[in-house]
């Protein structure tokens, strides 16, 4: 018999459910902690993704897809697969001097300067006399901190082309070098005689 007994009080007793509720309750807060670290790894991933930092993504997806939300795993797995296909380098064929100048400037764009320095520079063997080709390539100069080479592929581009110099004047990416004597000259020759 498992009546109370007097003197023990009622507080021995419990109901089988009691005991229960703890044990659930205990196991809950694990898996919601889980669940909150998941969501925050998964949270993380995606604002490195948006980052264009592929690889720190895909640790904190890889993470988010071992907790216990499903839904959420089943994301931060699609996202480990969106990101690994970011590392993989699509074949570039490139073979003409427009296809290297073009290449050249999207990597540009990037500031990825030294590769966009080879692809401009493979661009100005196969057209020595392009314009935008010395154009781009004084861009590559600058941000890399050649100002003599900057300078030197500035003056040929507007050489080839006067309507450069207006373009370099309103270029936000000469703009830091408007005001070193060499640039000025050659882009304000008018203040010569002045």
């Amino acid at each position: 018999m498992n009546a109370p007994q007097p003197g023990k009080g009622s507080k021995g007793a419990e109901s089988p459910h009691a005991g229960a509720t703890t044990r659930s309750g205990a196991a809950a807060a694990p898996q919601t902690v889980n669940a909150e670290k998941q969501l925050g790894n998964f949270e993380s991933g995606i604002k490195l993704f948006h980052s264009r930092k592929f690889r720190e993504a895909r640790e904190h997806f890889l993470r988010a897809a071992e907790g216990p939300e499903r839904d959420v795993a089943h994301r931060a797995r699609l996202h480990v697969t969106m990101c690994e296909r970011r590392f993989e380098q699509p074949a570039v064929n490139l073979r003409t001097a427009e296809d290297h100048y073009n290449y050249g400037v999207a990597l540009l764009n990037t500031r990825k300067v030294e590769e966009a320095r080879t692809h401009l520079g493979r661009a100005l063997e196969m057209a020595p006399d392009s314009d935008h080709v010395h154009y781009a390539l004084a861009l590559v100069q600058a941000l890399a901190g050649d100002l003599a080479g900057a300078h030197d592929h500035l003056k040929r581009a507007i050489e080839l082309e006067p309507r450069n110099r207006i373009m370099a004047r309103q270029d936000a990416d000469f703009a830091a070098l408007a005001g070193q004597p060499q640039f000025q000259a050659l882009l304000y020759p008018e203040k010569k005689s002045w």
